[in-house]
């Protein structure tokens, strides 16, 4: 009578046993996966090769995308946003001469405009209207001479050079005393002086415009703003009043400090006309963060594609791996199950391999992306902006894609019946 109870007993302990076997913890799951994925390492290697691709190029991508912006917006801040033009608000007619109701600016705007503070360099300049006169470099009219030339001549203020950032290759610039006694000096620019054959300032080489004779006293680079002037014949304000009849400059360009542009563009036109400064427009940079968010946007877009596009291709190979592998761990499979392991069990052994996996390729990702960005930098001199919300967020998008890559192998290991796996792996 006592046997049975005995026998019952143990086949209850039997079943405890087996129960307790079926379990498999948090340290068994990464245990399987360590060992699964150093069982054939350079298999595993080449599988992560595409995760380390997709998310090596998100970091990458993300951020050159934000080191760009950021010298974009640097470039912006030393020129673009440096820049304030006032202009009249209504152009009329009236010619060089500036008749009719045409609003002209004054010529001293260096000294009205100088003691705002952030004003860095002002200059002002006009078109002056030479007529039908041609320029050339001697006085005979000779219509076959390909050295008479219809160009472009403007009267300007002798703050314009440093205000549209130019420095001179040949000679030097024209002064306030040059026009101040409104003598015949020129400024020209590049472009004409190869087109007039003027090279050597030391001869005191002269050009005419019509018949007035002018002494070429330097040759201008090309600059920064008001880039074409570099096409233009630059004479003293007081000369091209005097010599063409300029009533005025017609455009004031100004070059302030990082920050103090819409502050100057606001002050100008009452400094430039007390008594009516409606009359004028003053132009300020936009912001630069809304062209930074532009180009980030476009740069990402191309980008941010190609990573994804190579992060689904590693997704597959971990999924074929991870399937390939199931095949091939048919009997391992079956033993398990004989042994008490359960279906949820074997889908979270393949499961933690394939995230171990992703991983593994989203760390070495980041790293590697890291590495790039440091690299273009260097290579381009720029300061490197990186994300440390990226760099923490990528191993995590590499678990989260091998996790999805190994569903369905996971799904197909958890289906296999133990007869059947044993008798396939024997």
């Amino acid at each position: 009578m006592r046997w049975l109870p005995f026998r019952r007993r143990d086949a209850a302990d039997r079943r405890r046993t087996v129960l307790r076997g079926s379990r498999m913890g948090l340290n068994e799951m990464i245990d399987a996966a360590v060992n699964g994925m150093f069982a054939k390492p350079v298999r595993s290697a080449l599988t992560t090769l595409g995760t380390v691709l997709g998310i090596g190029s998100l970091v990458v991508t993300l951020g050159i995308a934000k080191t760009a912006g950021a010298q974009i917006v640097e470039r912006f801040d030393a020129l673009a946003a440096t820049t304030v033009t006032v202009e009249p608000a209504q152009q009329g007619g009236g010619g060089g001469g500036g008749r009719g109701n045409r609003i002209v600016l004054p010529w001293d705007v260096e000294q009205r405009l100088l003691p705002l503070n952030g004003v860095v360099a002002a200059g002002a300049f006009g078109d002056a209207n030479t007529g039908s006169g041609r320029i050339s470099t001697n006085a005979i009219n000779d219509p076959t001479d390909r050295a008479q030339l219809k160009l472009r001549v403007v009267g300007a203020s002798a703050g314009l050079f440093a205000a549209i950032k130019t420095e001179p290759v040949a000679g030097r610039f024209f002064d306030g005393g040059h026009d101040t006694r409104a003598d015949r000096v020129a400024v020209i620019g590049q472009g004409i002086a190869e087109q007039l054959g003027i090279r050597d300032m030391s001869r005191r080489p002269v050009i005419f415009i019509g018949e007035e004779a002018f002494t070429v006293i330097g040759i201008m680079g090309q600059p920064q703003r008001e880039s074409a002037l570099v096409n233009a014949i630059i004479v003293p304000g007081g000369t091209a009043a005097a010599r063409f009849g300029l009533a005025g400059p017609t455009k004031v360009v100004i070059d302030t400090e990082v920050g103090a542009a819409r502050l100057i563009a606001d002050q100008a036109p009452l400094a430039l006309r007390p008594a009516e400064p409606s009359a004028l427009r003053a132009t300020s940079p936009p912001e630069p963060q809304s062209t930074r968010d532009d180009v980030s946007n476009d740069v990402n877009g191309i980008f941010v594609v190609l990573g994804l596009v190579s992060l689904i291709v590693g997704a597959i190979g971990i999924m074929n791996v991870t399937l390939v592998t199931v095949m091939e761990r048919t009997g391992e499979i079956g033993l398990r199950r004989a042994l008490g392991a359960r279906r949820r069990h074997i889908a979270a052994q393949f499961l933690s391999e394939s995230t171990t996996l992703g991983l593994t390729g989203g760390i070495a990702g980041a790293t590697v992306g890291i590495i790039v960005i440091i690299a273009v930098s260097a290579a381009r001199q720029w300061t490197p902006v990186l994300d440390l919300r990226l760099a923490a967020l990528a191993p995590v998008g590499g678990a989260i894609t091998g996790l999805v890559a190994g569903l369905y192998p996971a799904w197909r290991a958890a289906s296999m019946e133990p007869v059947d796996a044993l008798r396939s792996g024997m």
